[in-house]
């Protein structure tokens, strides 16, 4: 089996293992099968199915890798992170809503077993971008969108490791060698925007 199909496998195995209806607020699990967003409260939704498949299908996360989530939202993005990460690997969400926080967590707990990566949801600290302590991350999923790429998840980002972010409506691919990244764009997609709060003047 080619690696290609081997990541399909896996990403369609995750999908089915880890149930979309955990991460929704009560009164609209019986609408976990749409493939749209769907609200989960203060402005912010949980991504319509079909776009988080094509984004995990770009990022390609291998078994044991380390992967930052920004904008972990529901918590469904980190718990197929961790789900495709296995055993071995290690997931850290982050989200700036406080609100959400906890149902993300909850949701993120119901999911966990022996197949999946220790995965935790953290609260965004003001004015920091990421969780530059815990770099650098083989992986980077940011789940909401930016003006432009932020150097600061570039700097997060492992030798060799992959981003993938909406900017300016466009979903891009970064891989980054030493210095250089390589950068390439896979279609128009919509977002909550990645800031609403310029950071703290460091």
């Amino acid at each position: 089996m080619s690696h290609r199909a081997g990541s399909e496998r896996r990403l369609d195995e995750a999908l089915a293992a880890t149930d979309r209806r955990r991460f929704l607020p009560e009164e609209l699990r019986g609408r976990a099968g749409e493939d749209r967003p769907l609200p989960i409260g203060h402005g912010q939704t949980n991504s319509q199915p079909s776009t988080v498949r094509n984004m995990l299908a770009l990022l390609d996360v291998r078994p044991g890798q380390r992967v930052l989530d920004l904008g972990a939202g529901s918590g469904w993005t980190t718990a197929l992170l961790a789900r495709l990460c296995g055993p071995e690997g290690r997931v850290i969400g982050v989200e700036r809503r406080a609100e959400l926080i906890s149902p993300a967590r909850a949701g993120l707990a119901g999911t966990a077993d022996a197949g999946t990566a220790s995965a935790e949801i953290r609260l965004a600290h003001p004015g920091v971008l990421g969780a530059p302590e815990g770099a650098p991350y083989d992986r980077i999923l940011v789940s909401a969108q930016a003006d432009a790429v932020p150097r600061s998840l570039i700097a997060q980002l492992a030798d060799g490791g992959v981003m993938v972010i909406p900017v300016r409506e466009r979903m891009l691919r970064l891989e980054r060698h030493g210095e250089e990244v390589a950068v390439s764009e896979h279609g128009a997609y919509v977002f909550v925007p990645l800031v609403e709060d310029p950071p703290t003047a460091r």
